[in-house]
């Protein structure tokens, strides 16, 4: 090794080291501003905490060591600022805000079109066991789960049909990047997500008449036509747009990296917006929500991962069968509370399980590179 490339190893470490302590110092900030702000709601407690996130979040989305909880770390940022300064994520003026959230949904699920080819619908002919026992434990563990769930905690009917939704979802647009960073089956990845996306128009409706119907009032051809608008017709165009992209030879990195910023973005700005518009209820029943968001996602790894090896598919696949299913679609969740249950407390649910699923998933996938799978195949 030369002189110049051991001081550009030694200079970029020493640069990581010190975004990492700076990005730490920040977050440890935040955490005594928020116990500050918790205790005395000083405007500057307030403040300070805000500016910690913001810090911390900007480092880690520079930080290669930091990186991966970087989208966490903003969805984070934007709760807390709801929660400080509602007004923020209600209305700008004259404008509401929470008009914002089906176009911006719709705009996320082009974005997942745009990563899909026709080959990530047709591959389930080559891997239809693992494909189906995917499908099939991600629309009965979780949805019963979500019942269950619901009715344990004793959440009023609004809030309990928002939990039954989410688990009645498809997998969510995270599970092919968890799955890739496990050391997961990624082509199954995708082709679940996109298999199980495009049965939710029926699955998803039915699951909702069936575990939610005595909860709230649920028009089954109405959530057809509100899943095809704000789900399926999305994903198809950006699919087509993907499509004619390749045939162009137009199709370059840069398109997934800004669509990525979008989604991030997005993502954000809606649960900012459900965070600030229900922020008084929060209060109230925050807790019980992260309890059951820990207990259902984490029992959906368990059951995904065990449902997979009971059936003898091999580890890379069990791996990924368990994230998709413990994994939901809490941007499909929230768009469907707003637009089609039409209640901001049905979207409380999505609102708290969506990051907690982004932090669990990281964490897992973390666990799972450390440990490689054997190279064995799917009988």
């Amino acid at each position: 090794m030369t002189d110049g490339q051991g001081n550009a190893n030694h200079d970029g470490s020493s640069t990581s080291v010190r975004m990492t302590i700076l990005g730490v110092g920040a977050w440890l900030i935040f955490l005594i501003a928020w116990n500050a702000m918790a205790t005395d709601s000083a405007p500057t407690a307030k403040a300070v905490a805000i500016l910690s996130a913001v810090v911390f979040s900007s480092v880690a989305t520079v930080s290669a060591r930091l990186r991966k909880v970087a989208f966490t770390a903003w969805v984070l940022t934007c709760v807390l600022i709801a929660f400080c300064y509602p007004q923020t994520f209600i209305h700008w003026g004259d404008f509401q805000l929470k008009t914002l959230i089906v176009p911006l949904i719709q705009l996320i699920m082009f974005g997942m079109g745009a990563t899909l080819t026709l080959a990530d619908f047709t591959r389930v002919l080559k891997m239809p066991r693992a494909v189906l026992i995917g499908i099939l434990l991600q629309f009965s563990i979780m949805p019963l789960l979500g019942f269950a769930l619901a009715m344990a905690f004793g959440f009023e009917p609004s809030v309990a049909a928002g939990v039954v939704l989410i688990g009645s979802c498809p997998g969510g647009v995270a599970s092919n990047v968890m799955t890739y960073l496990s050391k997961g089956n990624v082509a199954l990845s995708v082709t679940m997500t996109a298999c199980s996306t495009l049965l939710s128009p029926v699955l998803t409706p039915l699951l909702m008449y069936m575990l939610a119907g005595t909860l709230v009032e649920i028009v089954f051809l109405d959530w057809v036509i509100n899943i095809t608008k704000i789900i399926i017709v999305p994903i198809s165009i950006g699919l087509i747009f993907n499509s004619v992209l390749r045939a162009l030879d137009r199709r370059g990195a840069w398109i997934d990296r800004f669509l990525s910023w979008i989604a991030m973005f997005g993502i954000c700005f809606i649960i900012g917006i459900i965070i600030a518009d229900s922020r008084d209820k929060l209060l109230t029943i925050g807790i019980a929500l992260v309890a059951a968001s820990i207990l259902h996602n984490a029992a959906g790894y368990v059951l995904g991962y065990f449902g997979a090896r009971l059936v003898k598919l091999d580890e890379s696949s069990c791996r990924t069968v368990a994230i998709e299913v413990g994994l939901q679609n809490g941007g499909m969740a929230t768009a469907l509370a707003i637009n089609t249950l039409k209640d901001p407390l049905a979207a409380l649910a999505p609102a708290i399980f969506g990051p907690w699923m982004n932090i669990s998933g990281s964490m897992l996938a973390s666990w799972w590179a450390a440990r490689p799978p054997t190279s064995e195949k799917i009988d």
